[in-house]
């Protein structure tokens, strides 16, 4: 075994400043029976980051419901997910997390986090249909944040943009508790012929492997350990591990990809993404039970002096590793030519298992790829975990005064002016929501996004959900509501649910309060996911997103796919289609008013505390309303569909005379004498959707709804531009549209400046 000259020596010490433990260290030694060279050990401290091996989360995530009958590609099998979705069609998505490198630089932070999840997506061979982002910041009061916000917007836009794939949805939170450490999720989905997919293998002896795309460069060295540390004050010093992306290049890579996967000339292709050509060489290996001899000398090098560590751990964009049909190499060397793209043999695929590192003649590395990957020999954790005493901190209702008489006006404009409620129009805007032309609604009045599928009656509801806060105050029913609001929103638009794709972002699991929190959320996300038939197909998990105040809301974002079958039939929005419909609120069964707004955006934003449980929810009683609200869409019984969150019953009905443009709703509640007001028309308990019908069409509704097991009570009526709201006889809310357009429509406008 060779040493590149001037590299160090290998110590216990400098394996400590790799982010390996000494037990870690010791596994290496042992398994290679010596100790390492550098670029081994470079190579060890990537593969076994939290970022890559997932050694603190396997465990937990193989919990998790993978299966299902329309599922083609699983969680973990390759780069994402996969789902059949009939007529010979099949659906890549997934969803991945860049926190860390949006909270130093966030232009490229996020811009490279949508680069990288399109390559997840056009490495199957799907083409990129649509991107969605879910994004947390801090207080847009601190000039910080609005630095890293209009950074982190700016960067997908742009991105996004010039690749050309429309971003379609997405949400938006603000909360202090991501004050030093913004949540930056990016999720993709593509589109493809059963059949015609491509793996991330190697296999076939003497099979050639090929680095293609971009050239490399020091760029991003480090960046799988660098998202697997806490963020610090040093970590303004560690801007060398963001990566820096090339839209136009990513273009050229995707059309250069897919039509050599198209050729036949390809055995295999992965993503050079999280610990580079060193994460794409090991894994490919591993599936394939093969291994590979790569000579990195022969690597594209954008910088002069690079040493084989800086070219196996450099995480440089617009690369992919393709292992090479023998005797196909020209047609593969001449598509990327043509597309004017690197395409250099480096290496071959062999029978050792191991993937072997040579510097001009040089073996520098020998390792077994197996050892390294996930689900392989990489380390696998249970921690230590302890129910946080916060959760047991009592929370008395009668303690917050209730909202009285006409204040309920004054707290809806409140509300619609929250930064986490109001119009994210300013965010959109710098969007291309409509590239390629398939998106039938994108972002605004609508749940969740609609894309037309060309060539077919069908599309596709599309979606990012999570409320950090219900997880923070109840992880389990937390996690389950992030995934029955996701499907519910997806529902809304006409879609039936059929698979998630996630992204976990939460503190430091060596804090056992903090794996704890983690290990039940993902639970009830299991819960919700086997109740509503939505398997999971893959994901990531983001841990040590914390500051030095402390970890940001557990936040597992989820992101759901839907089916229209029938797109014209189907596609619904929260407008108000005309008036004189009836409004209807579908509800459970036996469901009845709670005094429940804790939890709430009213109790966070306006009465200022976090505190109490997380809303009511039952997944049976979710299930009914949301197969109600799906079998009267598909009957043409609704005009319009919206669920009640954030900020309850109030502002969903505001929202959608805002998105209305002319129509108006009279509304008629009681509350029974025992209700609180707050919590009647600002509470946020789940399981609940506004619909619109024609009166017609309302007895159907009911008697479907009954069949269900649920409820639809009517509660008003489409009518004049504005919002009525009367409450047991006594008129409490009257707006004029533009009355409550204006603060929806200009608070964050306002607070950027």
């Amino acid at each position: 075994m060779s040493t590149v000259p001037h590299e160090p020596a290998v110590t216990l010490e400098l394996a400590r400043e790799h982010g390996l433990t000494d037990e870690e260290y010791g596994w290496v030694v042992e398994r290679l029976g010596r100790t390492p060279t550098f670029v081994e050990l470079g190579i060890y401290s990537v593969m076994w980051s939290e970022h890559c091996s997932y050694k603190n989360s396997i465990a937990v995530l193989k919990t998790l419901p993978r299966e299902g009958p329309a599922l083609l590609v699983g969680a973990g099998e390759e780069n994402a997910g996969l789902v059949d979705i009939g007529d010979g069609l099949a659906v890549a998505f997934k969803i991945e997390s860049h926190n860390h490198p949006s909270a130093v630089e966030p232009f490229q932070g996020a811009a490279t986090g949508v680069g990288g999840i399109q390559r997840d997506i056009f490495t199957m061979g799907a083409r990129p249909i649509c991107s969605l982002n879910s994004l947390r910041f801090g207080s847009l009061e601190n000039p910080r944040v609005r630095y890293l916000f209009d950074g982190v917007v700016r960067g997908i836009g742009s991105y996004g943009n010039s690749f050309g794939v429309p971003t379609v949805a997405g949400e938006v939170y603000f909360d202090p508790a991501y004050e030093g450490n913004p949540l930056v999720n990016a999720m993709s989905v593509g589109v493809v012929r059963v059949g015609h997919t491509a793996s991330a293998i190697a296999e076939g002896v003497g099979n050639p492997v090929y680095i293609v795309g971009s050239s490399t460069g020091r760029d991003g060295i480090h960046g799988a350990t660098f998202a697997s540390e806490e963020i610090s004050e040093a970590s303004e010093a560690k801007r060398p591990s963001v990566q820096v992306g090339d839209p136009f290049t990513e273009k050229l890579l995707l059309e250069a990809t897919l039509e050599v996967i198209a050729s036949g000339a390809v055995v295999g292709i992965q993503d050079m993404g999280a610990a580079g050509l060193t994460c794409s060489s090991c894994e490919m290996s591993a599936k394939g039970n093969s291994g590979m001899d790569l000579h990195v000398d022969r690597v594209p090098a954008r910088e002069t002096g690079m040493t084989p560590y800086e070219l196996m751990l450099s995480e440089s964009q617009e690369r992919m590793l393709i292992v090479c049909r023998k005797g196909r190499e020209a047609e593969l060397e001449a598509i990327f030519e043509k597309w004017d793209l690197h395409a250099e043999r480096i290496g071959e695929v062999t029978a050792t298992g191991r993937v072997r590192i040579h510097w001009h003649g040089a073996l520098v590395a020998d390792v077994p790829a197996e050892h390294l990957v996930l689900g392989g020999g990489a380390p696998v954790y249970h921690r230590e975990s302890r129910r946080p005493a916060y959760l047991d901190r009592p929370f008395d209702p009668a303690s917050v005064p209730d909202v009285v008489g006409t204040e309920a006006s004054e707290v809806l404009l409140a509300l619609l002016s929250s930064p986490n409620i109001a119009s994210k129009r300013w965010v959109f805007r710098q969007y291309d929501t409509m590239v390629r032309t398939n998106t039938v609604a994108g972002p605004g009045p609508t749940d969740a996004a609609i894309i037309r599928l060309k060539g077919t009656s069908k599309g596709l509801a599309v979606k990012t959900d999570c409320n950090g806060r219900y997880v923070y105050l109840n992880p389990r029913r937390g996690g389950q509501i992030a995934v029955a609001e996701a499907a519910r929103n997806v529902v809304c638009a006409g879609g039936r649910p059929v698979a998630i794709t996630n992204c976990l972002n939460y503190g430091n699991p060596y804090k056992p309060e903090v794996y704890w929190v983690f290990r039940e959320s993902v639970g009830g996300m299991g819960d919700a996911c086997r109740a509503l038939s939505t398997p999971v197909t893959g994901g990531n998990v983001s841990f040590y997103n914390e500051n030095p105040s402390g970890a940001v809301f557990p936040t597992p974002t989820i992101g759901m796919l839907g089916v229209l079958d029938d797109l014209e039939r189907d596609a619904t929005t929260a407008a108000f289609a005309g008036a004189g419909h009836v409004i209807l609120l579908l509800s459970p069964a036996g469901w009845t008013h709670r005094n429940d707004f804790a939890g709430s955006e009213y109790l966070a934003g306006y009465r200022g505390f976090t505190a109490g449980d997380a809303p009511w929810l039952d997944l049976e009683e979710e299930r009914a309303v949301q197969s109600t609200c799906l079998e009267s869409i598909r009957r043409g019984l609704v005009r319009s569909a919206h669920d009640v969150a954030d900020g309850g019953l109030a502002v969903c009905l505001a929202e959608s005379v805002i998105f209305s443009e002319g129509v108006g709703a009279d509304v008629r509640l009681e509350s029974g004498g025992a209700l609180r007001l707050d919590a009647l028309l600002f509470g946020e308990a789940q399981s609940r959707i506004v619909v619109t019908a024609r009166p017609e069409d309302v007895t159907a509704i009911d008697a479907l709804a009954a069949r269900l097991g649920a409820r639809a009570t009517p509660i008003g009526t489409t009518g004049t531009d504005g919002l009525r709201i009367v409450v047991d006889g006594t008129p409490l809310i009257a707006f004029d549209r533009p009355e409550m357009e204006h603060p929806y429509e200009t608070t964050i406008p306002n607070l950027m400046g």
